[in-house]
């Protein structure tokens, strides 16, 4: 997977700090470069979907989101509550849907706890990564505008 920073600045929508730019560039191929908050990553599609697997396809980085805010959701728990985050780890399952349109269908998150973690924060830890902006973003929809130019 090709990650890295670049030295660009951050592009915003509008003047609300609630607003955020991301570009996405035809490198060649299947592969594209997708460039947020001087950040840059590759995408591309796996060899048996036609590209050359230069980096994780859109729907794995989809996916990936969604680990990554669970992650950084029960990091900040356990932080909240004075449990090391060593030893946590956030692992994804996921399940295209058989029929169209193409979607995934299902994703199965597994939060690893780092050992010595107290039985009793379990509930209150799966409370929080069920509310990650991922999560919320997916149960309340966002409103999605495609403009051709």
């Amino acid at each position: 997977m090709s990650v890295g920073r670049s030295t660009g600045t951050a592009v915003t929508g509008s003047e609300d700090s609630r607003d955020a730019r991301i570009h996405v560039d035809f490198v060649g191929g299947e592969e594209y470069a997708v460039r947020m908050r001087g950040h840059h990553v590759a995408t591309d599609q796996p060899l048996d979907n036609g590209g050359v697997d230069r980096g994780p396809s859109p729907v794995e980085l989809f996916v990936a989101s969604m680990a990554a805010c669970t992650a950084y959701y029960a990091g900040r728990y356990l932080d909240r509550h004075h449990v090391h985050r060593e030893g946590l780890r956030v692992s994804a399952d996921y399940r295209m849907a058989a029929d169209r349109p193409a979607r995934v269908e299902r994703v199965r998150l597994d939060v690893r706890v780092p050992d010595g973690t107290p039985a009793n924060l379990r509930q209150g830890l799966h409370a929080v990564v069920s509310h990650c902006t991922v999560h919320n973003t997916l149960r309340q929809r966002p409103e999605i505008h495609i403009d051709i130019s």
